[in-house]
Order: structure tokens, then sequence, then C-alpha cells
């Protein structure tokens, strides 16, 4: 025998402007349904085309009040892009009367209002303390483990703090404050020399201190002949265009108009102020991505030099990169000034090598103590600021001997 056919027919809202409301609860499952009671507030502008139809739906429990809304930025998505039906059967004739319906997602209201006996107490902690108490009350197992593990974190934070205040408190009122700054510029000397070109203290003649091959070995500056041959065969016209577009860096662009004339000596100082004004330029990058960073007219070899001997690597997002830090911004700095003092026989104008390195005054003069040279005032070259002293470096034997920290470059006080 046939089972009977049912029928629906299709009602609309149960009331006026009403669907029905569907209820999901965001954190478990009710194990009693029929103990829930619920209210609707439904907004008192009813004559708004968008407003009258806004709904918050209340509900209590023993323990949660929770509420839910069909408006606002935590709405669900699904009640704009579907609609929603809820059929009720009627066993008896089989006719199933449909009704439209919303969903509501039901979330636990965490109010201070809640908390009677301690008002003052929970309103003045931090919503990180809030959170914490949520966890302990219902948070997972793991939640539960990281919420411990990070106040045992602070916890030891807290006692390691302690110590170190009191430990530096014994440091200085033993050795004093001003034992500590002269400590701290000593450090800075030498911190900066390790990244100086290998100097020779007893050397006999100047350009053995700081020795050329030292700073280019023999196969790199056979590989300077090529992309220097732009600067070998320059003409005054040329200078000027370039100095007109700041293609290059203000002490190449004024030593360029004091070539030699003789051919070997011209090719060399062309081959130095190539190279110098490559370095300059890397100094300028902060971390390297590509390959070839000076572009394809660098020779390979010197692409491989600079990116050796002036970057350190580091690690982010996942992969190796080369970055220029500040410790290999002085290292560059100070094979610049060698180079340059064996172009300029061995006196330089500082300020000029500052202002293209793009440094401070204060860290350049530092960097040329600690290689040791004469630090005199001198007008500067025509043209380049020449209102203004300029710091000439000199390096001259026998070699200065190292300041001690005592007559370091007056420092801040320290409170």
């Amino acid at each position: 025998m046939a089972a009977p056919a049912a029928t629906w027919r299709y009602r609309g809202d149960p009331e006026a402007g009403q669907p029905a409301a569907l209820v999901q609860f965001s954190n478990g499952r009710l194990q009693r349904p029929d103990a829930m009671r619920f209210t609707v507030y439904r907004h008192r502008d009813t004559a708004h085309p968008r407003k009258r139809h806004r709904r918050i739906l209340v509900s209590e429990t023993e323990r949660l009040s929770y509420v839910g809304n069909n408006f606002g930025s935590g709405v669900l998505k699904c009640n704009s892009l579907c609609r929603y039906f809820v059929g009720v059967l009627n066993k008896e004739s089989g006719q199933m009367e449909v009704y439209n319906a919303e969903i509501f997602n039901m979330q636990p209201l965490l109010s201070d209002n809640l908390i009677r006996d301690d008002t003052k107490e929970y309103q003045n902690k931090s919503y990180r303390d809030k959170m914490d108490l949520c966890i302990e009350a219902f948070g997972t197992s793991k939640q539960k483990r990281a919420l411990n593990s990070r106040r045992m974190n602070a916890v030891g934070n807290d006692i390691l703090s302690t110590a170190v205040t009191k430990a530096a408190a014994n440091v200085i009122d033993a050795k004093g404050v001003t034992a500590l700054i002269q400590d701290v510029a000593q450090d800075d000397v030498q911190n900066i020399s390790v990244f100086l070109p290998p100097c020779d203290e007893g050397a006999d003649k100047p350009e053995n201190v700081y020795k050329f091959e030292d700073i280019l070995s023999a196969a790199e500056y056979e590989a300077l002949r090529v992309p220097a041959a732009v600067f070998v065969n320059i003409s005054a016209e040329e200078i000027t265009k370039k100095t007109e577009d700041k293609s290059h860096c203000s002490f190449v662009l004024e030593e360029l108009k004091f070539l030699p004339a003789d051919e070997r000596n011209r090719d060399h100082k062309a081959r130095c102020l190539w190279f110098l004004d490559t370095l300059i330029k890397f100094s300028y990058l902060r971390v390297i991505k590509k390959k070839h960073p000076m572009g394809p007219e660098c020779p390979h070899v010197i692409s491989k030099k600079l990116m050796k001997n002036f970057t350190s690597l580091t690690y982010n997002n996942g992969s190796v990169q080369n970055l220029i830090s500040a410790s290999m911004k002085a290292k560059i700095t100070a094979y610049v000034i060698a180079l340059a003092l064996h172009i300029n026989n061995f006196q330089t104008d500082l300020t000029v090598l500052q202002n293209d390195l793009r440094l401070q005054e204060s860290r350049m003069l530092d960097i040329a103590k600690a290689m040791r040279l004469k630090i005199s005032k001198a007008k500067g070259l025509p043209g380049l600021e020449n209102d203004s002293n300029h710091k000439l470096g000199t390096l001259s034997l026998p070699l200065p001997v190292p300041k001690a920290a005592g007559s370091q470059r007056k420092r801040k006080k320290m409170n």
C-alpha cells in the first residue's frame, strides 16, 4: 500500500515582520534545551526600512547569559546570502506548514555587571586578566597549559629583572659612573677596530701601514681595468655633466679633475676611483636581494668581494639574506678611508667622504681615530662646502699611540 502523500503550505512569517528564530551556541551544545528561556528585543523604529528588522535574542542559563543579533559586524554572513525556512508537520493531516526563519549565533555574554560581589576589583582588571579568567573557567587543556606556562615565564622574568637591577647597582657602587662611561668609550673603539683593514704598526712607510694588496687583490685589480676605462678617457665636459647629474660621489668627481697625464698612473687612479665609488654606492643598500646588486657592468669578482666581505648573513621570513648592518657600514667606511689615503698621498678630506657615505661626523672621526690618523682642520675643496671647516685625516709615521679611555670624546652624562 502506497504511503499517503504529504503536502506543504508556505505561511511567511509566524508573526508580522518577525521570522522564526533558529539558534546555535558558539561554545557547546545544550544538555537541557527545555530549560532555556529566550527573550527577543526589536528595534523601536519600526518605520525605518533597515532598523525595523534588527533583533536581539537573549537566553539565560544557570551559569551564563547568551546573546545573539542579526545586525552588526559579528552577524553571520549566511543570513544575507541565503534564505532559511522551518517546517512544522501535522502528522494526522500530513500537511507541513513552512515559515520564514533566521539563524542567531548565541555567544556567552561576559559583562562586568554579572559579578556583583567584588565589582571594583573586577573592573580594575585588564583585558588580558579577564581573558585569563575565561580560559581558567572555559578554556581547553591546551589553552590552560599555555596560560600556566606564560605565568611561570612572567615570574621568571620578574626574578631575573630584579637580579639584574641589583647586580647593576652593585657594579655602579663598586666602580662608579665615571669609570663605567670610560669602559663604554673604550669598548666602542675596540668594536670598530675589528672591522679595520689589516694594519702593520711596525711599517717603515705610510703605504705599508694599510697595504694596497689588502684592499684589492691582484685579480680584483685586474678585473677593474674594463669598467674603469670610462674614467681613463673622461673629458672635462663629461666631468661637468656627471657633476650636474650627481651620478658619482663628490670625492670621485673632484679627483677625476686631477688625473695624472702619465698613462700608467692615470689607469691606476681610475681603477681605484671606480672601486671607491662602487664601494660607497654599495653602502647605501640595506638588504641585498639581487645576485648582482651593482649592475651587470660590475665584474663578477668585485661583486663576489662585496657580498663576501661587506655583508652579513641574516635569516628572515624563511630565507637567508645578505644584510649591510651598522658594523658592515663601519667596515666599508674604513676601507674607503684606506683607499682614499692611497689615492691622495695618505692625506684625505674626511668631511667629503663623510658626506658621501651619509655618516655623522662623530662616527667618521671615531673610525678615523681607530685607524690611527691625525685629525686636523682644513677648508673644504672648492665647490664642496667651502664655507665650513673640513676635517683632514693624515696617515704619518710614527703612528699615534691609541688614547686611553679617559681622553675619549666627551659623552652625554649618564644619570
